[in-house]
């Protein structure tokens, strides 16, 4: 297998190269001096590079900045989307596409399972739906599509680095306690997207660490874990609000909760708790010095 990762050089893309290479197969690497709207020039680069699968981890995923930016969120979270599906069916090359629980409204109150009825609630989540749609349309149907939710990981700004930061320097935080998902670790999800591509699973996916929270839950977790690693902290406490209280540019979804009992079933098994997955973040960031 040769692996082509658009958006290789963020923060899940760093992770899946890692990965993808410690599995032992060929991987090609390409950020954003590959615009992958440009339908010709990506397929020059795929007769060039002759991969055999395509990991689409780019996107443009600042939520609120997409509320303002919403000709750049189109460009790559649609039209990019659509193109690399394009390249993708005239090429043979087996292509998964990588989105987001924010494709969903936040009204339910059981795990969203892939399909779901769907309502993005901003910009972000209706390109990202949209790309969806236009990805599996260009590929014909055959196309994979893995959402995913809450992402964090050490090579890339990620809510736990906020909080780190934050806490640092502060003694109290607020933070948000109405609206509920399952924080992922990016190096977990890396895998499984390997996983994926390896069995050449086709249609909808969900991955997300095991375990629910809230943001003020996992705030309150990457304090007592952190702390209990000697993380010099100022911090003390961590005050539950409502998102009222914090507004911002883009809605959030209140319940955003994937069901991840497909893709369990598929790779037989359970991913792990991101309470486990949070400890090891904390320690490569601890050794790392961040």
């Amino acid at each position: 297998m040769k692996i082509w990762i658009t958006g290789g050089k963020g923060m899940l893309g760093t992770d899946l190269a890692a990965a993808v290479a410690w599995r032992g197969h060929d991987v090609v690497v390409t950020d954003k001096e590959l615009d992958i709207s440009d339908v010709d020039a990506l397929r020059a680069f795929a007769e060039q590079n002759a991969p055999t699968h395509l990991l689409n981890c780019a996107a443009h995923t600042n939520v609120d900045a997409c509320e303002t930016e919403k000709d750049l969120a189109q460009k790559i979270n649609v039209d990019g989307a659509f193109a690399l599906g394009v390249i993708a069916k005239e090429k043979g090359i087996h292509a998964v596409h990588v989105s987001t629980d924010y494709v969903f409204d936040g009204a339910g109150q059981k795990p969203y399972m892939e399909d779901d009825a769907k309502g993005p609630l901003n910009v972000y989540g209706k390109t990202k739906l949209d790309g969806e749609e236009r990805f599996l349309e260009a590929t014909g149907r055959e196309g994979t599509i893995v959402r995913t939710s809450w992402l964090f990981g050490v090579h890339g700004k990620s809510f736990p680095g906020t909080m780190l930061k934050l806490m640092a320097e502060k003694e109290e935080l607020k933070v948000v306690s109405d609206q509920v998902g399952r924080p992922t670790y990016t190096a977990d999800f890396a895998r499984a997207l390997v996983d994926v591509a390896e069995r050449k699973l086709s249609g909808v996916w969900h991955f997300a660490n095991a375990g629910e929270t809230s943001w003020h839950g996992f705030a309150a977790a990457i304090l007592e874990h952190a702390k209990a690693k000697g993380m010099p902290l100022k911090c003390k406490n961590v005050v539950a609000i409502k998102a009222v209280e914090y507004p911002t540019p883009a809605k959030r979804p209140a319940y955003s909760v994937l069901s991840t009992a497909k893709i369990e079933r598929a790779l037989g098994r359970a991913p792990r708790a991101w309470a486990q997955a949070l400890d090891q973040y904390l320690d490569l960031t601890k050794t790392r010095g961040a």
